[in-house]
């Protein structure tokens, strides 16, 4: 199993218990990170990790659990202006907190030394 995948499966189950994927929280902390600024689909698009994701798909999922909005702009209607909801930072904030534990367990057995080689390598290989 490639370590990216190993990874995002990781991520993955530590995200089910909310509901979201791993690409529907990038898509939260991006807006999160806007302060109330209003992004649309090519920026949020822009973001994303896997460039592969269906940026629209993944709004829509998050505007039905009630995390964003979707707002045509009234100035041109083939804008849409897209900003998280309280009820989205609530649920970042809360993921954020258990994101941190969860992050140093994984990481409990790995020294500085180790993150070093691991970026050397998978920066020879192309990979962020």
């Amino acid at each position: 199993m490639v370590a990216g995948n190993w990874m995002n499966e990781l991520y993955s189950d530590h995200l089910k218990p909310y509901g979201l994927s791993v690409q529907q929280l990038q898509v939260l902390r991006f807006l999160k990170k806007r302060g109330g600024k209003p992004a649309n689909l090519l920026e949020i698009q822009d973001q994303m990790l896997s460039k592969n994701s269906n940026t629209t798909r993944l709004v829509e999922k998050l505007r039905l659990k009630n995390h964003i909005t979707r707002v045509q702009n009234p100035n041109n209607r083939r804008m849409v202006e897209i900003r998280i909801t309280k009820a989205g930072e609530v649920l970042l904030a809360q993921i954020e907190t258990t994101m941190k534990d969860f992050e140093k367990k994984i990481r409990k057995n790995v020294t500085k030394r180790d993150m070093v080689t691991l970026i050397k390598i998978l920066n020879k290989l192309g990979l962020p």
